[in-house]
């Protein structure tokens, strides 16, 4: 009888340690499964797209994201109008320069969890110009999954995108593209 009492207690000892390594480790980003749709606006209106993730990795730690690294491919990005004269526009050195440039990285380096919302602190590199972001999101835990959800204000002045900026140019009317586009996320990464 003592022995067994002896193993139940082992067996709660074990099972108690190694349930944090069992939600650690390295998830991997699904670029399938993960959408950033973006959003930017001019005195006149606006334009929306899509633009793919090329990788990522997330560190967790007991079930909650510790850092991570996402990598976007730039030569992706789309107009929900199919505008292909938008598309290579955006893809030139007016804006995002992918030939030079085709790929943008965003590296957590602060991550602060409150219930299911998260604020993620990183570095976020376009252009080769690296300027720190802070942002929140909203995630959800499975077995061998975390969805991440959220929005990023970026200002494009500070990555050097200076095209119809008000930033950079006098007088421009409503020719104004302002400095600010969004990055509506998704984010779904597997063990």
């Amino acid at each position: 009888m003592k022995t067994m009492k002896t193993k139940k207690w082992i067996s709660l000892l074990v099972a108690l340690f190694l349930a944090p390594a069992l939600f650690a480790g390295n998830y991997t980003v699904d670029t399938a499964a993960s959408t950033v749709k973006w959003n930017g606006k001019k005195v006149t209106g606006e334009h929306n797209g899509a633009i793919d993730l090329k990788e990522g990795t997330l560190e967790v730690q007991n079930g909650v994201i510790k850092g991570g690294t996402v990598a976007i491919d730039m030569q992706t990005i789309s107009d929900d109008d199919s505008s292909e004269k938008l598309v290579g526009h955006l893809k030139s050195e007016d804006f995002f320069s992918v030939e030079t440039y085709p790929t943008s990285k965003l590296v957590l380096t602060n991550v602060k969890k409150s219930g299911n919302e998260y604020t993620f602190t990183g570095d976020l590199t376009i252009k080769g110009k690296t300027n720190p972001v802070t942002f929140t999101a909203v995630s959800t835990e499975g077995d061998d999954e975390i969805k991440v959800a959220g929005d990023l204000t970026i200002d494009r002045s500070k990555y050097d995108v200076r095209y119809g900026s008000k930033s950079f140019f006098e007088n421009l009317g409503d020719k104004v593209i302002y400095d600010d586009f969004t990055l509506n996320f998704v984010l779904v990464a597997k063990k």
